[in-house]
């Protein structure tokens, strides 16, 4: 372990870090969390003199900034933006203090349905296990998607190179492999081209959305939202009632915009004629049936 002198609001102090290419600067990151409070998303670094900020690529390694033993590091958090009040006739947001139940997951009201946040565990491996859950409706298949990610590197080098990955493809591979390994970019880009699906990621903190395309001509033309706090990532989903059981939970959306009051439906399991949003909720309720297809 290498000895890093690091200056933040509350003092100075020194933490630890490994020179290893294992270590990431989003290790690096939670280090700095721990000490200062402040969260990755939020986090500027500066070290050198002048200071220089440093650019900072979560899942790459340590060594892509330079850092030294014995270098000063310091660290300021940047100023959060306020967000414009949204009219009062407009649902909350995620993220807002809308008054949330007494039981249940936190949710949104959206018309007749809900926009549920889906928590994962905090394990280290809670982007895979929110990709499991909106992909393959189980976060029991995470490891899986650890494979697809291994699998997508190691069938594109033209892509995945040392210089992209920060390491040779096979030791990121090897790496990104372990349970306790972090996700980040990287991932959400070759799990948006597996897929077929843009995910769009949702930083809860700062209010940014960042876009992961599949490619162009590879599209299904839906969308995935994955939840980001800075530390860590959810998933969300669309469901007809807070707590309905998981199978009623829709976890891609159309990336075009539907009047989902309007649309016409049919049930793919019984072939029966539903309209809108409401008829299809009515639906499930009847018969339990979930799979419906626009006309």
């Amino acid at each position: 372990m290498a000895p890093i002198r690091l200056r933040h609001p509350k003092g100075v102090c020194t933490i630890e870090v490994s020179l290893e290419p294992e270590f990431t600067v989003q290790d690096l990151q939670q280090e700095i969390y721990a000490v200062s409070n402040i969260l990755p998303s939020r986090q500027i670094l500066k070290t050198g003199y002048p200071p220089r900020t440093l650019t900072l690529v979560p899942e790459l390694p340590l060594q892509s900034i330079g850092i030294q033993r014995g270098d000063q590091i310091i660290v300021t958090e940047a100023a959060a933006e306020a967000p414009a009040p949204p009219p009062t006739s407009s649902p909350p947001r995620l993220g807002t203090t809308a008054p949330r139940p007494a039981s249940g997951p936190d949710h949104v009201p959206l018309d007749e349905s809900f926009l549920i946040h889906r928590v994962v565990p905090d394990d280290n491996s809670c982007l895979f296990s929110a990709a499991a859950l909106v992909f393959e409706q189980s976060i029991s298949k995470a490891p899986q998607m650890r494979k697809v990610v291994a699998d997508g590197i190691r069938s594109n080098p033209e892509t995945y190179t040392e210089a992209i990955l920060g390491m040779p493809p096979s030791q990121y591979i090897t790496t990104i492999s372990k349970p306790a390994s972090w996700g980040g970019a990287i991932e959400l880009g070759i799990l948006a081209a597996h897929y077929s699906t843009e995910i769009s990621s949702v930083d809860v903190e700062t209010g940014r959305i960042d876009h992961f395309s599949p490619g162009s001509g590879a599209s299904t033309g839906m969308r995935a939202i994955f939840i980001y706090s800075g530390i860590h990532y959810d998933a969300a989903s669309l469901a007809p009632m807070v707590e309905a059981p998981d199978e009623w939970h829709q976890t891609l959306f159309p990336i075009a915009f539907t009047n989902t009051s309007t649309f016409d439906l049919k049930c793919e399991q019984c072939g029966q004629g539903l309209k809108g949003e409401k008829g299809a909720r009515a639906h499930a309720e009847q018969t339990g049936h979930v799979r419906f297809g626009e006309y």
